[in-house]
């Protein structure tokens, strides 16, 4: 019987090599993601109160405003 070799052959090495890469860049693109969603929530709150403050602004401005009268249509005259 033959007894297997215990040295990898070069195209083990390359593959284990290709592997190893992929998980490094895997790991590294992860991070990236959960980095850029913090980034786009931290916009999103900024955002947010924002949009709050100006309504805020808005309805206090709207408060002070006096009640525009209503205006009645004019019939249009038959001739």
């Amino acid at each position: 019987m033959s007894a297997k070799s215990t040295v990898p052959s070069p195209e083990a090495i390359a593959r284990s090599q290709r592997q190893r890469l992929a998980a490094e860049e895997g790991a590294r693109a992860i991070a990236d993601v959960a980095r850029q969603a913090v980034e786009v929530r931290k916009n999103m709150a900024r955002l947010r109160e924002l949009r709050e403050a100006k309504e805020a602004a808005d309805a206090v401005v709207a408060e002070a405003l006096p009640a525009s009268p209503l205006k009645r249509r004019a019939r249009k005259s038959q001739q």
